[in-house]
């Protein structure tokens, strides 16, 4: 039987699901698969790097339960999430003659949990999926909540469907393969939830770094804290139309930056959002909205982690500020051209502002840039 340590309900009507985390996960997906989704056959989509991590894991597990399944093997990194590789995974999908009933595994970081559940959101008008997500960044943050998709040469995450998972499976012990960075990066969407509206979770975090790190109990329990806060916030604003927006902590800054670095290695997408939410709290200190000892305390703790937390940090030469000014523009917050930020009034005290003034933010940019 599967070695469940934590269990968190995303309660959507007919639409929830569990998330099981524990360690071994994977080895375990096919009995508990076969037990939950009986009769189904599987679509396994993966990129290169975790199938020579992880898949043996799975298909060991999925063959001794007698589970069917096709595989579609994807390149690792960012640049999968496009019009090109959506294409091979739903053309992977039907070639492999899964019907609507079949299920998608999406077996990855976050980059294949957007794009395979996109996949599954649009294949044959639509098939359930199930995450198993194997870095701390899918784990905490983007299996969870049902937001699948890729990204447009105007900006990230810009095409894309609302497509609820039917279980997540975060096995803890995967965790234990990623390099150093990769962990970190996955780090910064840990830390947001206790700069969005949990002070005690972020001093929690401060006093329980190392132990997270080093895999002892504390990550477990900081990955079940994090599914928690973000089922209550999906449970609350599934669509983001409301609070939900407020999960994009740093995220407008970081996806501007990744834009700007050309989806690349340069910049992780965690370590984006690192810089974003320095650049929040700074930019809310700025504008007297938040104590200015807030953003030191915050730009510490992430570098401590060893996270990128300045525009100087990010490798090679960024755009004009012009540029990146264009890149936010295209913001999915932006409403009726008004920028929306997430901005805060301190450690665990953010909001919604909808009406960012462009002149404001763009002599910010320009002193950040130096």
């Amino acid at each position: 039987m599967a070695d469940i340590d934590h269990r968190v309900h995303v309660a959507l009507g007919e639409r929830a699901y569990d998330i099981l985390i524990g360690p071994r996960l994977i080895e375990e997906a096919g009995a508990i698969l076969a037990e939950r989704f009986p009769g189904r056959r599987y679509g396994i989509v993966t990129d290169e790097m975790v199938a020579r991590a992880q898949l043996p894991r799975l298909l060991a597990g999925l063959d001794a339960a007698g589970l069917g399944y096709e595989i579609v093997t994807v390149p690792a990194g960012e640049g999968s999430k496009s019009y090109a590789v959506l294409e091979k995974v739903v053309e992977g999908l039907l070639a492999a003659r899964l019907e609507r009933g079949d299920m998608v595994i999406a077996l990855g970081g976050g980059v294949i949990g957007d794009l395979a559940g996109f996949a599954a959101a649009i294949a044959r008008r639509g098939m359930d999926f199930v995450q198993i997500p194997t870095s701390l960044l899918a784990q905490v943050d983007s299996s969870v909540g049902g937001k699948t998709g890729i990204n447009s040469p105007y900006g990230k995450n810009l095409v894309g469907a609302f497509h609820q998972p039917k279980l997540v499976l975060a096995d803890l012990s995967a965790l234990d393969t990623l390099d150093p960075r990769q962990f970190a990066a996955g780090y910064a969407e840990v830390v947001k939830y206790g700069l969005i509206d949990d002070p005690g979770f972020f001093e929690w975090l401060e006093a329980n770094r190392v132990e997270i790190f080093a895999g002892g109990p504390a990550r477990g329990e900081a990955v079940a804290r994090c599914c928690a806060h973000k089922a209550r916030v999906v449970i609350a604003d599934e669509r983001e139309t409301g609070v939900r927006a407020l999960l994009n902590l740093g995220h407008t800054f970081g996806h501007a930056l990744e834009k700007d670095t050309g989806y690349s290695s340069r910049l992780l997408h965690g370590e984006g959002v690192a810089i974003g939410m320095v650049l929040a709290q700074g930019f809310s200190s700025r504008l007297g909205l938040a104590p200015g000892q807030d953003t030191g305390r915050v730009e510490a703790h992430l570098r401590q982690a060893g996270l990128p937390t300045t525009l100087a940090d990010i490798p090679g030469e960024l755009g004009s500020t012009e540029a990146l000014m264009a890149a936010i523009a295209q913001d999915k917050k932006v409403s009726r051209g008004a920028l929306t930020f997430i901005l805060t009034h301190g450690i665990g005290r953010a909001f919604i502002e909808r009406n960012v003034a462009p002149e404001k933010l763009r002599r910010f940019l320009d002193d950040m840039r130096g």
